[in-house]
């Protein structure tokens, strides 16, 4: 080859290179981008999101950007352009102009653990037809029945516990709720099944929110084979059912079956399994995080557990029958528990994220956000925003006495918003409450071990969170009822703002 056409064909390939380059860091758009960077080609800034962080504020990779930027900026994730909201109204709008402006997106990473037709990911129709048949398990009526067996697995587990030197609390609130869950869906027993479904559930979640790289060893490839081994499992539990149809409907499996055998359905088996999946994940995950989130602070915080203990051990005073559980009057009467519950998801920001996809060019303010990009609604940062929330990095559940309890709004989206709002969350809420109910009427615990948080983003305990549970003698229950310290926990106060 001739010097002249290899200069030339090196100068072609450097202004190919150029104007790639340029395209990445300058993308189109008819009209103002909000401020940022793209970061490097292909790689975007996801090193620097993934990053491990230690706080309970709004994540390091969003303050950064929010000083430098303002509320509303650009990245790129995974490859993917992204805009991030750390704004209320833009926030609103994004989850009420669900299939208009925007629709659920989440990226390929995402889908490919969860599963391509998983309900996060349908629209329209489909959707809502997938939140009904879930409203069916989770709806206010089925909770009403589910109360005493809630109850019953929370007391018996912790009667267990109480009798170990050290329970891992976050593994073992993970098991009362998966083992529970299970059972309501697809009548799972882990004594009676050869396989450990759990099992390929934390291989799962282990990888979840991890950098996407396939590779055998990673915790994503560990992650894509945890999926792969639980919905074989599930498969075949809808096969067997199939094979052995019960006169007696018992469980969601029963309805899913039903639904599958009429001959005008919109769901296919793929879309169910796709539900189940999802649905066993939801309804333990995000929950035991907030459990043990919820005694950490505690922990921290004893004129909280105080105050929580009282409403509890009123309810048990007030009571005519002193034998009977829960009643479903007493629940909704925990109001300083559903305050305390609000505050912990606040702080615990569970959920780093929440993607949408614009359906077309959207404008907002000065900026545009282009047809076909991502956006992440950041709840973290509107609940860390001192606007909203006065010295937000304090645990105070009594702030709650004069905010919105019930559903979503601009400033709280801990379960969501607008159509898509979780509708798992008074399921989760249940469990939380009568959890609650159950350890500080008939126990005391101490940190053993572990108890500190890391972000990756999203929320770990890396050490665990080891805790030893006692059982209360009458002395403890008569402090408790009077007016001094409460033992129900040993403990040190920590400020939230330098604390991890």
């Amino acid at each position: 080859m001739s010097p002249v056409s290899l200069y030339c064909i090196v100068s072609i390939a450097v202004i190919m290179v150029t104007h790639w380059l340029y395209r990445w860091w300058n993308p189109k758009c008819n009209g103002n981008l909000p401020p940022g960077t793209m970061g490097w080609p292909l790689l975007g800034e996801t090193i620097q999101f993934f990053a491990p962080n230690r706080t309970w504020d709004t994540p390091p990779f969003v303050k950064e950007r929010m000083k430098r930027y303002g509320s509303i900026f650009r990245t790129n994730l995974v490859g993917r352009p992204v805009i991030v909201s750390t704004d209320p109204d833009l926030n609103y709008m994004i989850f009420q102009q669900e299939g208009q402006l925007f629709q659920s997106w989440y990226p390929d990473s995402f889908t490919e653990v969860f599963g391509r037709q998983n309900v996060g990911s349908l629209h329209g129709y489909m959707y809502k037809f997938l939140k009904n048949m879930v409203l069916y398990l989770f709806g206010p009526e089925s909770l009403k029945k589910m109360l005493n067996e809630v109850e019953n697995e929370a007391s018996k587990n912790l009667e267990k516990w109480a009798g170990q030197e050290s329970v891992e609390l976050k593994d073992a609130t993970a098991n009362l709720i998966f083992d529970l869950t299970a059972k309501k869906l697809i009548s799972y027993d882990p004594e009676e099944s050869s396989e450990n479904l759990r099992e390929n559930f934390v291989a799962f979640i282990q990888g979840l929110i991890s950098f996407p790289l396939d590779i055998p060893g990673t915790a994503y490839h560990k992650c894509l084979q945890g999926r792969k081994k639980a919905m074989k499992m599930l498969k075949n539990m809808l096969q067997e059912r199939r094979d052995n149809p019960r006169k007696v409907k018992t469980d969601f499996f029963d309805y899913v079956l039903d639904e599958l055998l009429r001959g005008d359905t919109i769901l296919t088996e793929a879309i169910a399994l796709d539900l189940m999946f999802v649905l066993l994940f939801a309804s333990f995950e995000t929950t035991s995080l907030a459990i043990t989130v919820a005694i950490k602070l505690l922990k921290d915080n004893p004129r909280v557990l105080q105050e929580l203990t009282e409403e509890h051990e009123n309810i048990l005073r007030n009571r005519e029958n002193k034998e009977s559980g829960l009643t479903w009057k007493e629940y909704k009467s925990m109001t300083y528990t559903f305050q305390l519950i609000n505050e912990t998801v606040r702080l615990a920001n569970i959920v780093p994220g929440v993607f949408r996809k614009a359906l077309k060019d959207v404008k907002y303010k000065d900026y545009t956000i282009p047809a076909g990009w991502a956006v992440m609604v950041c709840p973290p940062a509107v609940h860390m925003n001192p606007d909203n929330y006065k010295n937000p990095l304090e645990f105070n559940p009594s702030r709650w006495e004069r905010m919105e309890q019930r559903g979503a709004s601009k400033n709280f989206m801990a379960f969501g918003g607008g159509m898509r709002f979780c509708v798992g969350t008074d399921f989760t809420k249940v469990q939380m409450a009568v959890f609650l109910h159950c350890l500080v009427t008939k126990y005391r615990w101490r940190l053993v071990g572990g108890g500190d948080i890391v972000r990756t983003p999203g929320l770990q305990f890396p050490n665990g969170f080891h805790v030893e549970i006692t059982m209360k003698d009458e002395q403890n229950k008569d402090q408790i009822s009077g007016s001094g310290t409460n033992p129900l926990c040993e403990h040190n106060r920590i400020d939230m703002s330098s604390s991890t």
